[in-house]
Protein backbone atom coordinates (compact mmCIF):
# COMPACT_ATOMS: atom_id res chain seq x y z
CA UNK A 1 0.00 0.00 0.00
CA UNK A 2 1.32 3.43 -1.00
CA UNK A 3 2.14 6.02 1.67
CA UNK A 4 0.02 9.10 2.12
CA UNK A 5 1.35 12.13 1.48
CA UNK A 6 1.03 13.01 5.42
CA UNK A 7 3.22 10.63 6.43
CA UNK A 8 6.24 12.36 4.10
CA UNK A 9 5.53 15.62 6.10
CA UNK A 10 7.33 14.82 8.64
CA UNK A 11 11.08 13.97 6.71
CA UNK A 12 10.81 17.17 4.64
CA UNK A 13 14.03 19.74 5.79
CA UNK A 14 14.28 21.17 2.18
CA UNK A 15 11.57 22.93 -0.17
CA UNK A 16 12.16 22.93 -3.63
CA UNK A 17 10.04 25.12 -6.21
CA UNK A 18 9.59 26.09 -9.75
CA UNK A 19 8.52 29.93 -10.12
CA UNK A 20 6.38 30.23 -13.59
CA UNK A 21 3.04 28.22 -12.42
CA UNK A 22 3.69 27.76 -8.80
CA UNK A 23 4.81 31.11 -7.47
CA UNK A 24 3.29 33.12 -9.86
CA UNK A 25 -0.08 31.72 -12.25
CA UNK A 26 2.04 31.66 -15.41
CA UNK A 27 1.14 34.67 -16.68
CA UNK A 28 3.77 37.03 -17.95
CA UNK A 29 3.02 40.90 -18.94
CA UNK A 30 5.80 41.62 -21.39
CA UNK A 31 6.22 45.86 -21.47
CA UNK A 32 6.99 47.75 -24.98
CA UNK A 33 11.13 47.24 -23.59
CA UNK A 34 10.60 43.33 -23.35
CA UNK A 35 10.81 43.63 -19.93
CA UNK A 36 8.85 40.41 -18.48
CA UNK A 37 6.24 41.02 -15.50
CA UNK A 38 5.13 38.33 -12.76
CA UNK A 39 2.77 38.28 -9.56
CA UNK A 40 3.37 36.78 -6.83
CA UNK A 41 1.34 35.91 -3.58
CA UNK A 42 2.24 37.37 -0.94
CA UNK A 43 1.00 34.72 1.46
CA UNK A 44 3.07 32.22 -0.61
CA UNK A 45 6.28 35.16 0.35
CA UNK A 46 5.16 34.91 4.36
CA UNK A 47 5.48 31.25 4.11
CA UNK A 48 8.75 31.51 2.35
CA UNK A 49 10.59 33.41 4.43
CA UNK A 50 8.78 31.18 7.69
CA UNK A 51 10.12 28.41 5.93
CA UNK A 52 13.88 30.34 5.77
CA UNK A 53 13.60 31.81 9.64
CA UNK A 54 12.77 27.94 11.24
CA UNK A 55 15.89 26.92 9.44
CA UNK A 56 14.38 25.01 6.53
CA UNK A 57 16.92 24.89 3.11
CA UNK A 58 14.81 26.68 0.67
CA UNK A 59 15.71 26.77 -2.91
CA UNK A 60 14.59 28.27 -6.18
CA UNK A 61 15.04 26.62 -9.66
CA UNK A 62 13.64 28.07 -12.76
CA UNK A 63 13.88 27.88 -16.04
CA UNK A 64 13.21 31.60 -16.61
CA UNK A 65 15.95 34.11 -15.64
CA UNK A 66 14.13 37.85 -14.36
CA UNK A 67 16.28 39.40 -12.66
CA UNK A 68 13.46 40.79 -10.22
CA UNK A 69 12.87 37.44 -9.65
CA UNK A 70 16.20 36.77 -8.11
CA UNK A 71 15.45 40.32 -5.68
CA UNK A 72 12.08 39.05 -4.63
CA UNK A 73 13.42 35.64 -3.23
CA UNK A 74 17.12 37.18 -1.73
CA UNK A 75 14.61 39.44 -0.29
CA UNK A 76 12.86 37.15 1.69
CA UNK A 77 16.14 35.63 2.47
CA UNK A 78 16.57 32.31 0.64
CA UNK A 79 20.10 32.23 -1.04
CA UNK A 80 19.98 29.52 -3.21
CA UNK A 81 18.41 30.24 -6.45
CA UNK A 82 19.03 29.05 -9.65
CA UNK A 83 17.27 30.87 -13.06
CA UNK A 84 18.29 29.47 -15.96
CA UNK A 85 18.16 26.22 -15.36
CA UNK A 86 16.99 23.97 -18.10
CA UNK A 87 18.52 21.23 -17.01
CA UNK A 88 16.55 21.20 -13.54
CA UNK A 89 16.97 17.95 -13.01
CA UNK A 90 21.38 18.70 -13.04
CA UNK A 91 20.73 21.97 -10.86
CA UNK A 92 19.10 19.80 -8.41
CA UNK A 93 21.50 17.15 -8.05
CA UNK A 94 24.43 19.81 -7.48
CA UNK A 95 22.30 21.87 -4.64
CA UNK A 96 22.06 18.02 -2.88
CA UNK A 97 25.68 17.43 -3.43
CA UNK A 98 26.69 20.64 -2.08
CA UNK A 99 24.19 21.03 0.90
CA UNK A 100 24.80 16.98 1.79
CA UNK A 101 20.70 17.06 1.43
CA UNK A 102 18.56 13.23 1.11
CA UNK A 103 16.23 12.95 -1.68
CA UNK A 104 13.78 11.99 1.01
CA UNK A 105 13.38 15.23 2.70
CA UNK A 106 13.11 16.85 -0.44
CA UNK A 107 9.50 18.54 -1.08
CA UNK A 108 9.54 19.99 -4.83
CA UNK A 109 6.79 21.50 -6.07
CA UNK A 110 6.30 22.30 -9.52
CA UNK A 111 3.86 22.74 -12.28
CA UNK A 112 4.93 21.77 -16.28
CA UNK A 113 6.87 19.17 -18.02
CA UNK A 114 10.42 20.82 -17.45
CA UNK A 115 9.87 19.82 -13.81
CA UNK A 116 8.60 16.36 -14.67
CA UNK A 117 12.27 14.48 -14.58
CA UNK A 118 12.96 16.32 -10.73
CA UNK A 119 9.79 15.69 -9.28
CA UNK A 120 10.31 11.48 -10.21
CA UNK A 121 13.58 11.59 -8.11
CA UNK A 122 12.38 13.62 -4.76
CA UNK A 123 10.73 12.50 -1.46
CA UNK A 124 7.90 14.11 -1.82
CA UNK A 125 6.56 15.61 -5.25
CA UNK A 126 4.44 18.19 -5.10
CA UNK A 127 2.10 20.38 -7.72
CA UNK A 128 -0.38 23.18 -8.06
CA UNK A 129 -4.37 22.07 -8.80
CA UNK A 130 -4.01 23.78 -11.73
CA UNK A 131 -0.40 21.83 -13.36
CA UNK A 132 -0.56 19.98 -16.48
CA UNK A 133 -1.95 16.45 -16.54
CA UNK A 134 1.41 14.45 -16.84
CA UNK A 135 2.48 16.20 -13.14
CA UNK A 136 -0.45 15.49 -11.24
CA UNK A 137 -0.14 12.03 -12.33
CA UNK A 138 3.91 11.70 -10.53
CA UNK A 139 2.57 13.92 -7.58
CA UNK A 140 1.97 12.73 -4.03
CA UNK A 141 0.22 16.06 -3.33
CA UNK A 142 -1.94 18.25 -5.59
CA UNK A 143 -2.53 21.21 -3.82
CA UNK A 144 -6.08 22.85 -3.73
CA UNK A 145 -4.75 26.06 -4.60
CA UNK A 146 -3.62 27.37 -8.29
CA UNK A 147 -0.05 28.19 -8.98
CA UNK A 148 0.58 32.12 -7.70
CA UNK A 149 -2.56 31.45 -5.50
CA UNK A 150 -1.01 30.13 -2.04
CA UNK A 151 -0.17 26.82 -3.83
CA UNK A 152 3.15 27.20 -1.54
CA UNK A 153 2.11 28.61 1.49
CA UNK A 154 -0.12 25.06 1.34
CA UNK A 155 2.87 22.85 1.30
CA UNK A 156 4.88 24.85 3.81
CA UNK A 157 2.42 25.31 6.43
CA UNK A 158 1.77 21.82 6.34
CA UNK A 159 5.20 20.90 6.73
CA UNK A 160 5.60 23.24 9.55
CA UNK A 161 2.35 22.82 11.29
CA UNK A 162 2.82 18.81 11.68
CA UNK A 163 6.33 19.51 12.61
CA UNK A 164 5.63 22.13 15.20
CA UNK A 165 7.56 25.11 13.59
CA UNK A 166 3.90 26.92 11.70
CA UNK A 167 4.26 29.90 14.78
CA UNK A 168 7.00 29.56 17.31
CA UNK A 169 6.39 31.50 20.58
CA UNK A 170 3.61 34.04 19.22
CA UNK A 171 6.19 35.37 16.61
CA UNK A 172 3.99 36.87 13.71
CA UNK A 173 6.96 39.50 12.79
CA UNK A 174 8.09 37.78 9.55
CA UNK A 175 9.23 40.54 6.79
CA UNK A 176 7.57 39.49 3.20
CA UNK A 177 6.79 41.93 1.80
Amino acid sequence: MEKSYKEYLTHITTFVFDVDGVLTDGTITVTTDGEMLRTMNIKDGYALKTAVDRGYNVCIISGGSNEGVRLRFHGLGIKNIYLGAHHKTETLNNYLETKALKRENILFMGDDIPDLAVMQEIGLPCCPQDAVPEIKEVAKYVSHKKGGKGAVRDVIEQVLKVQGKWISNGDTSAKYD
